[in-house]
């Protein structure tokens, strides 16, 4: 929210009342009690009138303080953020004060780590510090609260949202308030400061100089409106904040005040989190410690998916044909998705398979699992058209969301007058996913869960009486813990996934999500991209998107460039809009190319599925931006263009047509070519190359232990422990680096290796459990200097010569 015209004035008939004094103190368990005042006391009469803000500052976990400001208190608004849904808060808390002469003068300290709050009197200030320095701060007149006239509210999203102002969903509209109560607080940026987050942001990755709104919105990846809006940034100064406030969250980020970032939130309280981390990932595992962390997917949602497409005519015998053409091209599927047109048009949803091109839907999937070993994935939402042979059911049952007149709430946009189910209602729970759990009975093994973003906040009522301000973000996870709770129910803990389009904060529980609705160019393919790395940096560990763009026809380059890209993306699954998204719909090359791809992303998975155990456990992602693994390395800060999978590969998708240069950077240290280990490039460098279309840079980082699989597998859930192939790079005299192998069910692991160099001997160990190890390569400076006879079950140290 900009309150502000220019720097030093507020806008017109905006009233003020920001905190100035602090005029009493209370000290508990966990930190202070505040009450600030937002006028000067200097005598008992300016106790009189006029805002008095409750702050209270405290530590709900190891390295993390927590800022709340009140203005009127009474029954809290629901619903809530849930905090600490599956990991238990780590409790440490000091508190002390530093006296002086005056007692106006005390400072008071709340310690937890390395973190600390320093908090003054007169005036009222909060500073965070670690690490011998100032994080960041909140100044003299950085919180308050602010009554501000209508008429400067309404280019935010919650006024501006065409769910507000439709006359069908909203037909006899409230009168607009003559003031909106705001709470605002700003923190410092200092000179050098870089913010990033705020969920999956399409714009620029750097968030400095944008507004942003934390508010859910289906605006396609070229807007500035996002699926997954997520009130949590990171900052390149060791930090990070979460805003728990589970409606609309107004960002200014240095675009208002330059030198700040400034947070609004409609109402009478905001609570943030300032949350220390010496590195981006310790950040992150303290922020997903609190909101939680993805739940283990099973190793076979690795592999390919292949949709039908939208618009796209299809039947039995063509996705048939389908899978046929990918398995003889050796693109094998692992995952058929079927789009919205398994059902009906007009009635969606009815969860019924159309007839017309599905009479026995049962034994067509059983016959197509069993002939090309896919599980099967359905579309579906959380609307009901008004045409659905279903829809008096949700009527009857009072399953709608309801206008407060208590007729359910409807309206035209994507079908002809859909209601949306209210989650908050447990029978209409409990009729929902009796919906869906009829649909595993024919042999359905996962859904993805589109929509939810479009959800009204106005002039509507929820079962549990939730504040629809308030549900609109939530609702996205409502819906999809829903759908992953029947999945993880019916198949078991760690065989359930949902392929989701909306989330918030917790929503990264519940993977995998995908990118959106873009169109079919470089542009929309980078966007792409920047979106999913501002997501796996808002505690989200896996990303997808649609490869080849979901809008239009992708030209064959366009096609193979994002191909390389999507099959080194965490989840990879080929969708359009009005076109197929099969290779040979883009030359029998693309299939080619497809297939190489495809078939190094399975060998990878040792190395991905240990990844995504430790994103279980520590809420780590996958697919990080390039600051995560360099935050002491500058030139990282910025880039968007590449990313690291996990610690050991940097991934640099091409973007340029056929026969131009790309550019990417190599932080420091000898770097080798993962297709072509022959190719050593020492950095720090940029490199500028021509890229041929069958070929995306893919470089391991030196002192890394790759563990792949056997070639030529056809699908990712093999057995991870076998066969193996132990590639060990650039190791360091008086290096040891461990790596563990998965079993590939669950989260255990099967052995954990050692490569330990002392001078030119490179000894590689199996230090714990077993695996059969087919081979072992040390490359030195691009040449594999030893490979041990295909078979041999490595189980002693593997001495190993460095040829120089």
């Amino acid at each position: 929210m900009r309150l502000n015209d220019g720097f030093w004035l507020l806008k017109h008939d905006v009233k003020p009342y920001a905190g100035l004094q602090i005029v009493q103190t209370i000290a508990d368990q966990d930190g202070y009690k505040f009450q600030v005042s937002t006028r000067p006391v200097r005598h008992r009469g300016d106790t009189l009138g006029g805002p008095l803000l409750n702050v209270r500052v405290h530590t709900p976990t190891e390295g993390v303080i927590g800022v709340r400001i009140d203005h009127f208190r009474h029954v809290d608004p629901q619903p809530n953020i849930t905090l600490f849904p599956d990991a238990s808060p780590i409790p440490t808390v000091s508190l002390s004060k530093v006296e002086a002469a005056k007692s106006d003068d005390t400072v008071h300290v709340l310690t937890t780590g390395a973190l600390s709050a320093e908090i003054t009197a007169k005036p009222y200030t909060l500073a965070f510090k670690a690490a011998g320095r100032t994080l960041t701060f909140a100044g003299y007149k950085h919180q308050g609260v602010y009554d501000v006239p209508h008429r400067w509210t309404l280019n935010t999203a919650a006024n501006s949202s065409c769910l507000a102002q439709d006359p069908s969903a909203n037909p006899v509209p409230e009168p607009a308030p003559r003031f909106v109560r705001y709470v605002h607080s700003e923190l410092n940026l200092s000179p050098g400061e870089l913010v990033y987050g705020l969920g999956e942001q399409f714009g620029a990755f750097v968030k400095n100089g944008q507004s942003i709104s934390v508010w859910n919105r289906d605006g396609g990846t070229s807007s500035d409106q996002a699926y997954k809006s997520v009130p949590f940034y990171m900052t390149n100064r060791g930090y990070g904040v979460f805003v728990n406030h589970p409606g609309e969250v107004e960002v200014e980020v240095g675009s208002e005040k330059v030198s700040r970032v400034g947070v609004s939130v409609a109402g009478e309280s905001l609570e943030y989190f300032l949350i220390y981390g010496p590195t981006p990932l310790e950040i992150l595992e303290r922020y997903t410690r609190m909101t939680g962390r993805p739940a283990l997917l099973p190793a076979w949602t690795f592999g390919l998916w292949l949709s039908t497409s939208f618009l796209t005519s299809y039947d039995s015998k063509t996705v048939a044909g389908f899978l046929q053409g990918m398995q003889d091209r050796k693109c094998d599927v692992r995952v058929f998705h079927l789009d919205c047109f398994w059902m009906k048009q007009y009635e969606w949803c009815s969860f019924t398979f159309d007839p017309e091109n599905f009479p026995d839907p049962k034994a067509y999937l059983s016959d197509i699992k069993q002939r090309y070993g896919v599980k099967i994935c359905v579309w579906i939402n959380p609307y009901i058209s008004q045409l659905s042979p279903i829809f008096q059911e949700c009527v009857k049952g009072a399953y709608l969301l309801k206008r407060k007149d208590g007729t359910p709430w409807q309206w035209d946009l994507w079908q002809p007058g859909m209601g949306i189910i209210d989650f908050t209602n447990p029978e209409a729970r409990k009729w929902y996913t009796d919906k869906l759990a009829a649909l595993i009975d024919l042999g359905v093994d996962t859904f993805k869960t589109d929509f939810g973003e479009r959800i009204p906040h106005t002039s509507v009522v929820y079962h549990d009486g939730s504040d629809p301000m308030r549900m609109h973000n939530v609702y996205a996870t409502l819906y999809n813990q829903i759908v992953f709770d029947l999945v993880k129910e019916r198949f078991g803990t760690g065989e359930a996934v949902v392929f989701a389009r909306s989330a918030h904060v917790g929503g990264q529980r519940f993977p995998v999500h995908w990118g959106g609705d873009c169109e079919s160019t470089f542009e929309a393919m980078a966007e792409t991209l920047r979106g999913g790395l501002s997501l796996t940096l808002s505690g989200f560990a896996f990303s997808s998107h649609d490869i080849g763009g979901f809008e239009g026809h992708p030209p064959p380059e366009i096609y193979h460039r994002w191909v390389a890209f999507g099959l080194f993306s965490s989840h990879s699954r080929l969708h359009g809009s009005g076109s197929y998204r099969v290779p040979w719909q883009y030359g029998e090359a693309a299939a080619t190319y497809m297939a190489k791809f495809l078939d190094a992303k399975h060998r990878l998975m040792p190395y991905l599925y240990d990844l995504a155990i430790k994103a279980h456990q520590h809420g780590h992602p996958l697919q990080r931006a390039m600051f995560v693994e360099f935050p002491a390395d500058r030139n990282t800060h910025t880039l968007d263009r590449q990313y690291m999978l996990g610690p050991a590969l940097l991934v640099a998708p091409v973007f340029v047509p056929e026969g131009e240069e790309t550019e990417y950077y190599l932080p420091a240290g000898r770097w080798t070519s993962f297709f072509n280990p022959q190719r050593v490039v020492a950095g720090p460098v940029w490199v500028k190359e021509v890229v041929p279309l069958d070929e995306i840079p893919v470089w391991v980082r030196p002192g890394s232990v790759l563990v792949l699989g056997p070639a030529g597998m056809g699908r990712p859930d093999y057995a991870l422990d076998s066969a193996l192939d132990v590639q060990v790079y650039e190791i360091a005299d008086g290096e040891t680096v461990r790596a563990d192998v998965p079993l590939g069910k669950g989260d255990a692991i099967a052995a954990t290796l050692q490569a330990q160099r002392e001078g030119d001997e490179v000894a590689v160990t199996i230090v714990a459990g077993s695996a059969d190890v087919a081979s072992v390569s040390v490359f030195v400076e691009g040449r594999p200097v030893v490979r041990t006879a295909v078979g041999r079950t490595l189980s002693v140290s593997e001495m190993v010569k460095i040829q120089r």
